[in-house]
C-alpha cells in the first residue's frame, strides 16, 4: 500500500507543470533566504562555491553555482574520458546488442535512450554510465572529452524522479524522461552525454554561447535541480577504470577511463 502511494504521488509530481511552478519559486528573489538553510540541510560544500551565500539572488542561483577555479582537477591522460559533473555512479557496463542491462534493476536499450536517433547503430556494442547527482553536488555538466560538437537534440518527455526510488520503481525513466543529447567527436570516436531532467527539475540548460568544439572540463550545460547523466560509448573504444562500480562517487575532471581512438 506504501509503495502504492508513492508511486501515484511520484506520477502526479512528473508533471511538467508543477516542476515549472518549484522553478518558478526557485528562481524568484523570495526564494534566496532559503539558501542558508538549503546548504546546511544538504551538507553543500560552501566553501567551493565562487561566491559568498549572500551574493546569490535566488536559490537557482545558488544550486547553478559555479566553483571556485581549482576546484576539481581534470586529468591529463590525453585519451582519457572524465566525468562531466560530481555524481554517484548508479550503473556501468557494457551495451549488449543495443540492451543496457540491470539500471537498477531495469534494462533499457539504446534505442529508446537516444530516441530512436539514426546514430543508435554506433553504440549497440558499446559502453554505458549513469551518473546520479544528489542535491548535495555541484550541478554543472562539463565536456568528458576534447572534440566537435556533430550533433544536440532535445527529446520531450515527464520528469519523473532518478533517485533509487525513481529508478527502481517507476518504468524506464531515463528514456521517459525529457532529455538533451549532445555528441561529441574525440579523435575518431563518438561519445554520447545524454542529460535527464528530472521532478523538480526547472529545466535543462546548455552554456551559452553555444560552441562547435568541446575542451575537456570545459563547462556544456547545467541542471536547475539534481537529475543524472548518462554517458554512451561507442562500441568497442572505452575501457573503464578498473576501481569503478555501481556505488561509487566520483568528481568532475576524474578519469573514468580510456578511449581507444587508435592513435
Amino acid at each position: 500500500m506504501t509503495r502504492w502511494l508513492l508511486r501515484s504521488m511520484t506520477e502526479l509530481g512528473s508533471r511538467k507543470w508543477i516542476s515549472r511552478l518549484t522553478g518558478r519559486f526557485a528562481q524568484s528573489p523570495a526564494s534566496r533566504r532559503l539558501i542558508p538553510r538549503f546548504a546546511r540541510m544538504y551538507g553543500i560544500a560552501v566553501q567551493e562555491a565562487e561566491k559568498q551565500l549572500h551574493e546569490y539572488g535566488s536559490l537557482n542561483e545558488f544550486f547553478t553555482r559555479r566553483l571556485k577555479p581549482g576546484m576539481r582537477t581534470i586529468d591529463p591522460a590525453q585519451d582519457a574520458i572524465v566525468s562531466p559533473v560530481d555524481a554517484l555512479i548508479t550503473g556501468a557496463g557494457p551495451v549488449n546488442a543495443g540492451t543496457i542491462l540491470n539500471i537498477k534493476g531495469q534494462d533499457y536499450t539504446v534505442e529508446e535512450l537516444l530516441a530512436h536517433s539514426p546514430r543508435t547503430e554506433n553504440y549497440k556494442n558499446g559502453f554505458c554510465i549513469v551518473l546520479y547527482l544528489s542535491p548535495t553536488d555541484y550541478h554543472r555538466i562539463h565536456a568528458p572529452v576534447d572534440g566537435v560538437v556533430v550533433e544536440r537534440e532535445h527529446v520531450p518527455g515527464r520528469v519523473y524522479p532518478v533517485n533509487d526510488f525513481g529508478l527502481r520503481h517507476m518504468p524506464r525513466v531515463l528514456s521517459r524522461n525529457e532529455r538533451l543529447i549532445t555528441y561529441i567527436r574525440h579523435k575518431n570516436v563518438e561519445v554520447a552525454v545524454v542529460k535527464v531532467g528530472a521532478m523538480n527539475v526547472s529545466s535543462i540548460r546548455y552554456v551559452e554561447p553555444l560552441s562547435d568544439r568541446t575542451e575537456r572540463g570545459g563547462e556544456l550545460a547545467y541542471f536547475e535541480f539534481g537529475s543524472t547523466v548518462v554517458l554512451l560509448m561507442e562500441d568497442e573504444s572505452f575501457t573503464l577504470r578498473g576501481d569503478l562500480m555501481p556505488g561509487s562517487k566520483v568528481q568532475m575532471g576524474e578519469a573514468l577511463g580510456i578511449l581507444k581512438t587508435g592513435g
